[in-house]
């Protein structure tokens, strides 16, 4: 074996703690699955009286963290084709409903075949007569003696690091020197080195510690008879929930010597995250999952009614809220409030159609004038047509959207034996949704839920089920009047300016984000809202001190029970029988 004299640019996470390079730091990445002790508590940030733990979880990392951890270990290059099976949303949010996911025989299967297309990659040679790249010498920093027979040594600087960013934490000495058997006897049966580091590779893609984040404690020295995370399960708290992806080299070397074990320590380590660009990430998955952007997979409109609706523009519009949110929030450090009133907004070519405004290629800032009927994030074409219908628009589900999604109010489901009929068949003279959905003001059976959504979902009427601007629908004006929880406005950037000023806009934000933070429901937890809510309105409504504050909080990193029993139900994912194939 012999070490490549090019670094593994693509492994820049594990860079820093020296594994692909010098063979002594190897005893620094072997070690045991145990977290380092920690020293003495610190001061608690939460006010006294306030005692609040985290429920701990095991759950299913989301295709999101999924295919950005891959990114970040192994460089963007490597191509991911993969669908995760549809979770279950708890307390609006996918982040909860995946405590409680499993792996079904035909899920494993897709995992295996996106494990092995990784692997793949991760060892090919190139091609130059087709241009393709070479992984190898990127990625794997040394060269075996003999290519077509086994090398331990060269497997061990590699495994050691990589199973590290993986399994996010250091791989003890008895399980690397398994993956390096494993290798070996691949690389025989294949006559390949580099097939038998491939196979491995799949088999630790597959395993429950990259599969699943499973919460492991410690004893808490601040609460004596009671746990906290342990530093490596911190870090990915930590990770997951600023980055959306797996902690990098630097942040378990951070563990790893006990520097997320105080509180000066812990917020060194948390503005830096807030710094990173990989925030982007973080800001990016959070709002994807808050606004249910994953209905945009199944969303499409009727070409007849919108024939400029393509499958391009609603994935702009998509990509369109969550750039404008991340330029808003922490690009300019805006008040999140704003985010609804802001004429302005990143625009690409596509949407430049939908908004009828000129443009230029890729994605650019630009400001409706003060007169412009567009106004905040409720007239982005992402919110009004994902809750619209495919060739029309829906009051209803835009104002039930607006009061679950943005101000944590629960809209009940409609009765089995609800009558639409004056929506699907209406009468001559209802020309207007204001018309058609005055059917149900009548009905005592559909008034109660229709007056919370109606008179809201209405003021967005000025734009059809594509998101584009209109005064007319059947020849009749459009009456976009409404009112929000008993303020009165005239269209819908007055809407924007209600929900603004609402109580309820910033407290719901907190709650989201502290729920996602811990993978878990903060609805019963008022008092650590309530807290947030507080520190976050005194900064501002600055997005980014409501994650600091989140992620510094006791009550992020704090548990209420042992998780040994939550390692056990994940260690017991079933694992296929993967079989070298020469490559």
């Amino acid at each position: 074996m012999k070490l490549s004299s090019r670094p593994a640019q693509n492994l820049r996470t594990a860079v820093s703690v020296a594994c692909l390079f010098v063979g002594v730091a190897l005893s620094g990445c072997s070690g045991s699955e145990s977290a380092p002790s920690a020293p003495a508590a610190d001061v608690s940030a939460l006010p006294a009286g306030i005692d609040v733990s985290s429920t701990p979880q095991r759950r299913l990392i989301t295709e999101r963290q999924y295919v950005n951890t891959i990114a970040n270990i192994f460089g963007p290059e490597i191509e991911i084709i993969t669908q995760f099976a549809p979770m279950q949303r708890t307390d609006g949010l996918l982040a909860l409903g995946a405590a409680g996911a499993g792996v079904p025989a035909g899920q494993m299967v897709k995992f295996q075949r996106a494990a092995r297309q990784v692997a793949t990659q991760i060892v090919q040679n190139g091609n130059l007569a087709l241009r393709l790249p070479s992984q190898r010498t990127t990625l794997i920093p040394c060269k075996p003696a003999d290519a077509a027979a086994p090398d331990d040594a060269c497997a061990r600087i590699f495994l050691s690091a990589v199973g590290r960013l993986l399994y996010r934490r250091p791989v003890a000495d008895a399980r690397l020197d398994q993956l390096i058997a494993e290798a070996a006897k691949s690389a025989k049966l294949a006559g390949n080195f580099y097939t038998g580091l491939s196979m491995v590779i799949e088999g630790m893609l597959l395993s429950p510690e990259v599969l699943f984040i499973t919460d492991r404690s410690e004893p808490d020295p601040a609460r004596p008879g009671r746990l906290r995370l342990d530093a490596y399960s911190y870090a990915s708290r930590l990770s997951f929930f600023l980055w959306d992806s797996a902690p990098d080299g630097l942040l378990l070397e951070a563990a790893e010597r006990g520097a997320l074990s105080t509180l000066e320590g812990r917020t060194r380590i948390i503005d830096m995250m807030l710094a990173s660009p990989r925030l982007e990430d973080g800001v990016h998955g959070f709002f994807d999952d808050m606004l249910h952007f994953d209905s945009f997979a199944n969303l499409a409109k009727d070409p007849n009614t919108y024939p400029a609706e393509t499958g391009l523009t609603l994935t702009d519009a998509r990509e369109q809220t969550l750039r404008t949110i991340y330029y808003h929030l922490v690009t300019r450090n805006a008040d999140y409030r704003d985010l609804f009133t802001s004429r302005t907004l990143l625009m690409s070519p596509s949407l430049g159609v939908i908004y009828g405004v000129p443009t230029k290629p890729g994605w650019h800032p630009y400001t409706f004038p003060d007169d412009s009927p567009r106004a905040g994030l409720l007239t982005h074409v992402s919110f009004l047509a994902l809750h619209a219908h495919p060739a029309r628009s829906s009051p209803t589900r835009r104002g039930k959207e607006l009061r679950e999604l943005l101000l944590c109010q629960r809209v009940p489901l409609p009765p089995p034996n609800v009558d639409f009929s004056a929506l699907e068949n209406p009468k001559a003279e209802h020309r207007t949704q204001r018309d058609r959905v005055n059917f149900h003001l009548e009905n005592p059976v559909c008034a109660g839920c229709h007056r919370i959504t109606d008179p809201i979902g209405l003021a967005l009427e000025n734009f059809d089920g594509a998101g584009q601007y209109r005064t007319t629908e059947k020849g009749a004006v459009i009456d976009a009047s409404g009112s929000l929880d008993g303020r009165a406005f005239r269209d819908a950037a007055g809407l924007g300016q209600a929900l603004h000023d609402h109580p309820s806009l910033p407290s719901c934000l907190a709650r989201r984000a502290y729920s996602y933070g811990i993978g878990a429901s903060a609805e019963n937890d008022k008092q650590a809202v309530d807290y947030f809510t507080q520190k976050f309105a005194a900064s501002g409504y600055r997005f980014r001190t409501l994650l600091r504050e989140v992620a510094l909080s006791p009550a992020f990193y704090t548990l209420a029970a042992p998780t040994a029993a939550l390692a056990k139900e994940a260690n017991n994912v079933p694992q296929p029988n993967i079989q070298p194939s020469v490559q």
